[in-house]
């Protein structure tokens, strides 16, 4: 059973969402404002609303069916009747509170000011309400096509720029490039997912992006994502260059074209599924590399 909680959790996605925490903690550190409490507790809070969003997927795709015998990706424990559905709703409350917790935690060792808090709390809230209506609830956003600029919000621009803010307390909007990067590139492991699960999407009536569009112009999309992520990137570098290793980052771009290249050349399921994991490997590494090219 431990076994089957473990793969419920879907381990191999916390790269992708402590890499926007660690984003924000590198921009913090090229400054030399860098708290590491403010760091783990950041990466602590990611990590159970990361699980919560995985439970809460696997709970609501086998509820309105997009985790049928027709899914050819990896079997889901509801769907495959390892975990109950009530267990799974059980554990989906109990990592909504762990969220909450570290959350609260969080925000007091960061926070000086009631109504910062208050913001905060409120986008926490928003946080753990969006990892669960995802799938969840009587009307999930990601079965009408809304999954992505959920991803890009949450993974890019709160995460990056909420996580810059706890250590300095300042925003920077320039930070808005960084922070745009981590948010298409997290969006391309959704769109590779769903490229992926596209019919049997289609059978479930979950209208994801590639479902709307058809798989040529999905391609076209995953491109545009990858491009845009690492044109943000440029440009920020551009405006706050200073030595050549900030251009460090560019060390991912094979993995970028082989990921790319890889959406447009399998046309099998199976074939695009060890490419989810290329992908939040890829864009992990993108961060560290970006992230030492602006702290040496």
């Amino acid at each position: 059973m431990v076994k089957a909680w473990l793969s419920a959790f879907r381990l191999r996605t916390l790269p992708l969402a402590l890499a926007s925490i660690a984003m924000g903690s590198f921009l913090a550190a090229a400054i030399n404002q860098m708290q590491w409490k403010i760091f783990l507790l950041s990466a602590l809070t990611t990590i159970f609303l990361q699980i919560l969003s995985n439970l809460a997927n696997d709970y609501g795709d086998s509820i309105h069916g997009a985790d049928s015998a027709d899914r050819k990706g990896p079997k889901r424990a509801v769907q495959a009747g390892i975990i109950s559905s009530n267990a799974m709703y059980k554990a989906m409350v109990i990592f909504s509170m762990l969220s909450f917790f570290s959350g609260i935690w969080l925000l007091y060792e960061a926070i000086d000011s009631w109504e910062t808090f208050g913001l905060f709390l409120c986008i926490g809230l928003l946080a753990i309400f969006a990892s669960i209506t995802y799938t969840a609830g009587s009307h999930p956003y990601g079965y009408i096509g809304l999954g992505d600029i959920s991803v890009l919000i949450f993974f890019g621009w709160v995460a990056v720029l909420g996580t810059f803010y706890l250590h300095t307390r300042f925003i920077d909007w320039w930070i808005l490039l960084p922070a745009t990067s981590c948010g298409l590139f997290a969006t391309a492991v959704l769109n590779v997912n769903n490229i992926r699960d596209i019919e049997s999407d289609k059978k479930a009536g979950k209208n994801t992006l590639p479902v709307r569009m058809g798989k040529t112009n999905a391609v076209k999309y995953h491109w545009f994502l990858l491009i845009g992520g690492l044109l943000c990137s440029l440009v920020y570098v551009n405006f706050h260059f200073e030595n050549a290793t900030q251009f460090l980052f560019l060390l991912v771009l094979p993995l970028l074209f082989i990921n790319a290249k890889a959406v447009y050349q399998k046309n099998e399921p199976s074939e695009l599924d060890p490419y989810l994991k290329q992908m939040a490997f890829t864009t992990l590494l993108f961060v560290i590399t970006f992230g030492i090219g602006q702290v040496i």
